[in-house]
């Protein structure tokens, strides 16, 4: 059942967020039965980079929601109910990549390494100050903005991998260009006695540091993956490399976006993208479990 969040029109301070914005929850069931070993056309490397993304959401998302929801506390009702429709986006999100992993894993694919992995670096957040932890998700919900406004604009990324698979990565990414604020405006709303300079300095500091973390976490997972399908070496670090930054190559493409991260005043709906979500809903088939 999809079910637009009502959110009041009150005027929330230096926030571009849309007024008009609806936060729908699409609560779809997707992958319950069978996927291709190599869903994504077929190629091992495209497989790899998703499955690996795919197997850090359920922890991932869990720490989004209770970071966001620490400080949701005092905010305005347009906020408010925005973090009520981040929340059940990213608890649905979450649902269906699990049932995602555990087809990969049923393919014969190891991804607890990766799931300890998470987990551990979870674990070292529990000791940090709260607001810490939502600017480090605010970077990481910029990340997953970006590439779902990519996945959308350039069909070549899924063009011949799984309709099943396909549709899911296409859903999450609708959701996510949503809610692209969501983090950044409580951000803002639990820093509203900060200055402008330290805002800046603070998430420019911390977007570096997930940057450097996200990639080299990624591009190892993938690789351990990509080990289990028998391509290691040079062919696996390359083959890797190519799909990241040549075809289709999502690194390269987003490069400008990550890169605006860092403008003083930035805002993530400086750029208005929902455009990309029109097309989704007129495209989107309905053949998909319904909600039980």
């Amino acid at each position: 059942m999809n079910a637009p969040v009502s959110i009041s029109p009150d005027v929330r301070n230096a926030a571009p967020t849309p007024e008009d914005l609806t936060i729908t929850v699409r609560d779809e069931r997707f992958n319950r039965d069978s996927t291709p070993r190599r869903w994504w056309a077929g190629d091992a490397f495209g497989t790899a980079w998703h499955n690996a993304l795919s197997a850090t959401f359920p922890r991932g998302e869990a720490f989004f929601i209770e970071a966001v929801k620490a400080h949701r506390d005092g905010a305005d009702p347009k906020l408010e109910a925005e973090i009520r429709a981040f929340v059940k986006q990213e608890i649905n999100h979450t649902r269906e990549h699990i049932a995602f992993n555990r087809l990969a894993e049923d393919h014969g694919y190891d991804i607890k390494g990766i799931d300890k992995r998470v987990a551990e670096l979870l674990a070292l957040t529990k000791d940090r100050p709260a607001i810490a932890n939502l600017a480090v998700t605010m970077a990481l919900e910029h990340y997953t903005a970006m590439m779902a406004a990519e996945f959308l604009a350039n069909p070549q990324h899924f063009a011949d991998s799984d309709p099943e698979v396909r549709d899911m990565w296409r859903w999450h990414a609708v959701e996510e260009i949503e809610h692209k604020g969501v983090a950044f405006d409580t951000w803002n709303h639990a820093t509203k006695d900060w200055s402008d300079g330290k805002r800046w300095r603070v998430r420019s500091i911390v977007m570096l540091s997930v940057t450097v973390r996200f990639f080299k976490n990624r591009w190892a997972d993938s690789l351990a993956l990509l080990k289990q399908d028998g391509i290691t070496g040079w062919k696996a670090r390359w083959g890797l490399f190519k799909y990241l930054t040549v075809s289709p190559g999502v690194v390269r493409r987003i490069f400008p976006a990550w890169l605006a991260y860092f403008k003083p005043g930035f805002h993530p709906w400086d750029h208005d993208d929902r455009a990309l979500i029109n097309v989704y809903e007129g495209e989107f088939s309905d053949a998909l479990m319904p909600a039980e």
